[in-house]
C-alpha cells in the first residue's frame, strides 16, 4: 500500500484554462441557434463532433463565426424557435452521435 502525505504551502498562483467539453459545446450551439440575436461562446470545443453539429446548424440558416473559436470566442446569431429553414440537402453529421441525437 502506498501511503500519501499532504502539507501545507503557500498556495497556488496563476491561471489555468479548462479545454471545453465536446457534451456542452454541442448544446452552447444549439440553444445559441434557438435563441433569438446574437451568441458569445467562450472555450468552445473545436472538435470534428462539435464542427459536424456547427455545420448542420448553419444549413438550417444559423450564422455561425467559428473564426475567433482559437481566440477562445464563437459568435452565433441565433433565428428563434420558429427562424430555422429548410436545408438544401442533408444533414451530415459525420460520425457524431451526439449532434444526431440532439
Amino acid at each position: 500500500m502506498t501511503s500519501l502525505s499532504s502539507y501545507k504551502s503557500d498556495g497556488l498562483t496563476g491561471t489555468l484554462r479548462i479545454p471545453g467539453d465536446k457534451s456542452i459545446s454541442h448544446r452552447s450551439l444549439m440553444f445559441s441557434a434557438l435563441a433569438e440575436g446574437e451568441s458569445k461562446i467562450t472555450g468552445l470545443l473545436m472538435g470534428d463532433d462539435v464542427i459536424a453539429t456547427a455545420e448542420a446548424l448553419r444549413a438550417l440558416g444559423v450564422e455561425i463565426d467559428l473564426a475567433d473559436s482559437s481566440a477562445g470566442q464563437t459568435r452565433v446569431k441565433g433565428v428563434g424557435l420558429h427562424g430555422f429553414r429548410q436545408p438544401e440537402h442533408d444533414l451530415d453529421m459525420g460520425n457524431s452521435g451526439t449532434s444526431t441525437r440532439l
